[in-house]
């Protein structure tokens, strides 16, 4: 009908300026954050870009949820403020008439979520946390960058370079502080190069410089030169944490190692593509705005519900971690409720337009397959 092919248009429209503003926005943070971390040296400059792309894949699920939830809110509250809602009940179209071509928007969404839910998210997060990875295993003189103090993997000490030399690893104005048991060492040098022991120990040889050492507010420091001086160049392992390892496995991996960590984080992926349906219903009835009163009070209840909501799924999530849930149980307990809660809306919002019998007898005959008169 026209109805319907007109609000999925004005659906799909709305929700491709609200996905664009949304993503624009969460790229900006990514961007800040990461520009952040690659200045402190917490992560390599040249992967800032691929970081941002792996951030913005690991939030579409959740934009694409807000979108399609925010989509419905606004096409619906529109057509109650210019009154059209009015007309289309007037002719007999009750709200339920409506959830057809709002489904027939959602699931297309639905599948792309639970796409990126169960198989994207895992892969972009673990593509993530090799590349920072890759970094935390670089060395402490790898991660220096000219210009700047970086602090060594152990936190024992502290490198500045004033430039780099650009071959065979060289640097050159170094200054190297460590301190050991209240024992402070001050180097400086004129230029050093890194070189690797027969055993495989890496060394930052320093040429033609000068080392302080001695205990802080002692007189006893001595001052010493030197030729050539070397430095063991420190490096640690990468650490994550259990969260962090259950995010970056495969959903594959997750139902094969079915601890409740696992089935925690199994809650959380299912649960992605299941609230797009609840949510798209749930702004049906939320929709409803009075034209001659307020027009932000129903957005104001519709933001704290889908709040409500997003935390119950990660309440959720937490009990079954915990082993407090089981996962039977935990995957669809939140998404029922919400979805009960959806349709009794609904049949009470269009219940104030028509009589109980009349929308009891209009029901029932579309679900036998009859026209109503």
């Amino acid at each position: 009908m026209i109805f319907q092919r007109s609000l999925v248009r004005e659906l799909s429209n709305a929700a491709s300026a609200i996905f664009i503003t949304l993503l624009t926005i969460v790229l900006t943070f990514a961007l800040v954050r990461l520009l952040g971390q690659a200045a402190a040296g917490q992560v390599a400059n040249e992967s800032v870009l691929a970081l941002i792309t792996f951030a913005a894949l690991n939030n579409l699920p959740v934009l694409l949820q807000l979108t399609v939830f925010i989509a419905v809110l606004l096409a619906f509250t529109r057509s109650y403020r210019d009154s059209e809602m009015v007309v289309w009940l007037s002719a007999g179209i009750g709200l339920r008439r409506w959830i057809g071509p709002v489904m027939r928007f959602t699931l297309p969404v639905t599948v792309l979520v639970a796409i990126l839910s169960f198989a994207v998210t895992p892969w972009a997060n673990r593509q993530s946390s090799e590349f920072r990875a890759r970094f935390q295993q670089r060395t402490d003189v790898a991660r220096v960058a000219p210009g700047q103090f970086r602090e060594s993997a152990d936190g024992s000490k502290v490198y500045f370079v004033e430039n780099m030399a650009g071959k065979d690893g060289e640097v050159g104005s170094i200054f190297v502080a460590s301190l050991v048991k209240d024992h402070l060492s001050l180097i400086v040098s004129e230029t050093g190069t890194t070189e690797t022991a027969d055993n495989g120990d890496e060394f930052l040889v320093l040429l033609r410089g000068r080392r302080y050492e001695g205990t802080p507010g002692l007189v006893d420091y001595k001052d010493m030169q030197f030729d050539r001086y070397g430095v063991r160049i420190e490096s640690s392992p990468p650490v994550f944490t259990s969260d962090d390892s259950m995010k970056i496995r495969s959903t594959l991996e997750l139902i094969a190692l079915r601890s409740p960590r696992a089935m925690g984080e199994l809650v959380w992926r299912a649960g992605l593509p299941l609230s797009v349906v609840c949510l798209a219903l749930l702004a049906i009835p939320l929709s409803f705005v009075n034209p001659r009163a307020g027009r932000s009070a129903n957005l104001m209840i519709a933001l704290l519900v889908y709040f409500s909501y997003s935390n119950m799924l990660t309440l959720v999530q937490n009990y079954t971690s915990q082993g407090r849930l089981a996962f039977g149980i935990a995957w669809w307990l939140v998404h029922v409720i919400v979805l009960i809660i959806a349709i009794a809306m609904i049949v009470w919002r269009n219940g104030i337009h028509r009589p109980w019998r009349v929308w009891l007898r209009s029901f029932f005959s579309a679900a036998s397959g009859a026209h109503p008169a």
